[in-house]
């Protein structure tokens, strides 16, 4: 049995925005994916834990204006000890590290990263436009 596949062609399909956003012919790319869990610092000093935090804050912002982090978030109580996700719009594993290592409250251990590639849409940079837009109040 001789099974035949077509592809079918995007009529929407835009080379220049897939060019400009690294897509392949899919329209997907590879991020880091980044889980947030409860460190292993337990210190109850609360100037230092609120300077990581403010620090870890700022260092959010820093990365979204580098166009590094795609998406930050942070997760409800759970029995995981997660705290939220990044997903890094970086090639690998080591580049993810490296953005990681600016963060006051990863460096402090009061957040600790667990990573992983992950594929998905490359136009995904394309909602931080509008995400900016739809917040009244900021942290």
């Amino acid at each position: 049995m001789n099974i035949c596949f077509s592809q079918k062609t995007n009529p929407n399909y835009d080379q220049e925005l897939a060019t400009k956003l690294g897509a392949d012919d899919y329209g997907m790319k590879n991020y880091v994916f980044v889980i947030l869990k409860t460190g292993t610092n337990e210190s109850t000093n609360k100037t230092l834990k609120d300077s990581c935090f403010a620090g870890h804050m700022s260092n959010i912002s820093r990365l979204v204006k580098e166009k590094k982090l795609i998406v930050a978030g942070p997760m409800a109580k759970n029995d995981n000890t997660y705290r939220g996700i990044f997903i890094l719009d970086v090639p690998t594993l080591e580049d993810a590290r490296v953005l990681l290592e600016t963060d006051p409250a990863i460096k402090a251990k009061f957040l600790e990263p667990e990573l992983y590639m992950w594929y998905g849409s490359a136009a995904l940079s394309e909602y931080l436009d509008a995400s900016d837009k739809v917040w009244k109040v900021g942290f």
